[in-house]
This record gives C-alpha cells, structure tokens and sequence, in this order.
C-alpha cells in the first residue's frame, strides 16, 4: 500500500465522490436554496413590513436580528447535532421548521406573531448550511472541499436572487398574504426527495464508531476540542469579518439606503441588489477554484475582499453630495459579491484542523462569525438611523469598526493556525505506511488523500 494514511487516526479514506454523491448532495443544497429564499425575503420587504406592522427603523431591524440571533446561537447546538444524529434527520427537521416559519410569517396579523414566526425560521434555516457542509465532506474527496462549500454558497445566493427578481413582484403583485404563503409551498417540495432518497455518507464511509458516554460529555468535549484548534477560531474570525457587509445590506438596509438616501427607485435599487447576488456566484466559482488549487491564496483573498469593501463604502458614505453617483454604487455592489464567498474561506481554515467525527461542530463555531457580526451591524445600524434622523453614511459607518475588529483578530491568529496546520502535515509524513519517501502527489497540488502538499500550507 503506498502513499500517506490519513492524518486523523480511524477516519475512512476519502470518498469516490460521482454522480450519486452529486445526487444526494444536490438534494442537501436544494433545501439550502430555499431556507435562503424564506431567510432573504424579509430584504426586499422591509418597507412593506413596516407599513404593515406600523414599525420603526428599529423594530424592523428586529425582525432581522431575531432570526440572526436564532440563527447563531443554534450554530453550535446544530453542529453537535449533526455530529451526533446525522445530516439527514437534522436537515429534515430543519426544512420543517423553516416552512412552518414561513407559513407564520404570511399569516401573522401582528409585530409580535410575526416575530415569533421569522424566530421559527431562523431556527430551521440554522439546520441547514451545515448540513450540507457536512454532506460534502462526507460524499466528495477532501480536496473538494473548498470548491464543494463555494458551490454550496453559490447555490444559497441563487435563492437570494429569487427572492429579488420573483417573491418582490409576486409581493407588489398579489399582496403579503398570499405572496409569503405562496412561497412556503417550496418547503414541502424539497421534503420529499429529502425524506426519501437522502443518505448521510456512501456505503462504507461511515463514520467512526463513538465511544460510549454521557452526552453531556460529548458535547463538552465536542465543544472543547474544536475550540481548541487554532484553525476553527481563525475560520471564525474570517467568517465574521467577511461575510456582514453584503449579508446586512442584502437581508435588510440595501433596499432602504437605496431607495431613502440615494433617491432610486425600488426598481433600480433591486436591480442593484440583484447584481450583489450575481457578482456572489460569479466569484464564488472563482475563489473556490483558487483555494481549492492555492492554499496560500487564502488569508490574502480575505483580507484583499475585506479592504476592497471598507474602500467602496468609504467612497459611497464619503462622496460629496446627497447622493453617489450610479458607477460608485455598481462599484460597491460588485464588491460586496465578493464577501459571501470571502466568507467560505473560514471553513477552509476549520475543516482540515478537525477530523471527520467533529466537522458539524466546528462548521456551527465557524458559521456563528458571521451572523454575529452581522446581528450586531443590523441593529446598531437601526438604532443609528433613529438617533439621527436616518444618517445613513453615520449608520453604516459601524462597518468599518467591525471590520477593524476582525482583521486584528485574523492577524493574530494566522501565525498560531498555520504553524498547527505544518505541524499536522509532518505527524502525516511521520505516520506514512511504507511506500515512497515523500507524499505521491494528487490533483491540484494535494498529496493522494487531498490534503495541499507542503509548499502550499501558508497563507
């Protein structure tokens, strides 16, 4: 037998990948596709919500940061629950309370209904991403694993873009009724091939058997060791750091800094929105191909993504002027399309410092960056706009703070993930079977178990 054993001791080879892991992993990233599209419809509804429930700028804001704040505290819960129970009871599960939310949503006759439905939401919508994450690392080869997120990613900002171009004017069309309840109808489309052709792993790529013990301690020391890992807390920072920019002005203040301080119509201002989605797919193919090749690409495409948008909304919230001039704000848009698939990157850091066994959990860590940052910038930007008389370049300027935040905390981290990821690499080398003496090389500059070779472990 030749080439290295896999780095984490008692994990199975890498799957064959195919068109069944294809399959069922479309089948995860469908259900995706519509948590977003239920997520997303709030942003190109947000004036209508407030006329409806006869709310402020704050109170809207809630709507938004209640089902962020759900979403993110269930992150860790979620990630043990799918380590624990598997992808396709928490993904089942998930669709199930995102439907019922949505359902709610449409048929709440007041503020506090409404709250309580878009909560719902957020709570199933929090089973999702990380399950199909999970489906990837379990269905793909691991050097797969960067485009197979990007896609992911990519398919969620296509749900973005039905909500956009289809549920806005379905929404002015027929009314908030029947265009919210409508929509919950995807819900029960997407169950049924969940329910039942959906399979956790392929056949012989289970994972590990779990020793017995008392949940409790599992989940202490589920939680413990991927903290532990200085890759997990990285891809959390990078996570939180690139992903709420474009996450806030899409899930709710894009359309009314469009609409209310740049004096566009609600027309015009979707088209804008509609390009934030575009440009997010389009670079996601791009930044998935360029990690899963480079691993070194890594930190700089954060940080690049990262600087290039505090530049743009510099420039925005800046321009002398009551209004920026329409190629300033394509500009932005184009830019803020960069931060979803900016944001993948942090599991790039996450996934190879955990084995398989704790992947859900350390994904729920990760993906709790971002919709931290993200809660914190809706409702200090609410709370802003009230203060001031909807001051919109001091609302946002709270972007800059965090995005301050972040960058300290990646530049910190970096040394200490890095140094853990080279140290992982020789206990491979160490530990290879007899064989030649170095790594047989794979696709793309990864050793055959798909792990990046050595000149390619820095970033």
């Amino acid at each position: 037998m030749n080439g290295p054993v896999n780095a984490f001791p008692g994990i199975p080879a890498d799957p064959p990948g195919g068109r069944k892991a294809v399959a069922v992993w479309g089948i995860g990233v469908a259900v995706y596709f519509v948590a977003v599209i239920f997520r997303t419809s709030l942003g190109v509804a947000g004036l209508d919500a407030a006329d409806r429930f006869h709310v402020n700028a704050s109170a809207l804001a809630t709507f938004s940061l209640l089902q962020l704040l759900v979403y993110a505290g269930m992150q860790i819960p979620v990630g043990l629950m799918v380590d624990r129970l598997g992808t396709k009871k928490v993904l089942t599960l998930g669709a199930v309370l995102f439907t019922v939310g949505q359902l709610g949503f449409a048929l709440s006759p007041s503020y506090g209904m409404a709250l309580a439905a878009r909560a719902l939401l957020g709570c199933g919508d929090a089973m999702t991403f990380i399950s199909v994450l999970r489906l990837g690392t379990r269905w793909f080869p691991a050097r797969r694993g960067p485009l197979m997120a990007q896609l992911a990613g990519l398919v969620g900002m296509a749900g973005n873009l039905v909500s956009t171009l289809v549920l806005a004017p379905v929404l002015h069309g027929v009314g908030w009724t029947a265009a919210f309840a409508g929509s919950a109808a995807a819900g029960l489309v997407v169950l049924v091939p969940l329910v039942l052709f959906l399979r956790d792993h392929p056949e012989g790529h289970g994972p590990a058997p779990r020793t017995a013990g008392a949940s409790g301690g599992f989940v202490r020391r589920q939680i413990r060791e991927s903290w532990a890992e200085p890759g997990t807390r990285l891809g959390l920072w990078v996570h939180f750091t690139t992903q709420f920019p474009a996450m806030v002005f899409l899930l709710l203040w894009g359309m009314p800094f469009l609409v209310e301080a740049q004096g566009l119509s609600r027309t015009t201002a979707g088209g804008l929105l509609t390009l934030v989605v575009a440009s997010n797919m389009a670079l996601g193919l791009v930044y998935g191909q360029i990690v899963g090749r480079r691993q070194s690409a890594r930190i700089p495409l954060a940080l690049g993504t990262v600087g290039l948008t505090a530049l743009l909304w510099a420039a925005v919230l800046g321009y002398p002027g009551d209004r920026a001039p329409m190629w300033l704000l394509v500009a932005l848009c184009l830019v803020l399309g960069g931060c979803g698939p900016a944001s993948m990157i942090g599991f790039d850091f996450a996934r190879p410092a955990n084995p398989a066994e704790r992947q859900g959990t350390a994904s729920g860590i990760t993906n709790m960056g971002g919709f931290i940052a993200s809660m914190t910038t809706l409702l200090t930007v609410g709370i802003l706009l009230d203060a001031t008389g909807d001051n919109y370049r001091i609302a946002f300027s709270t972007v800059f703070v965090l995005e301050a935040v972040g960058v300290l905390s990646i530049l910190r981290l970096r040394p200490l993930a890095l140094a853990r990821e080279r140290e992982r690499e020789r206990e491979g080398a160490r530990a290879t079977v007899p064989g030649p003496a170095t790594p047989r090389p794979g696709p793309s500059g990864t050793t055959a178990d798909g792990a990046p070779t050595g000149s390619r472990r820095t970033a």
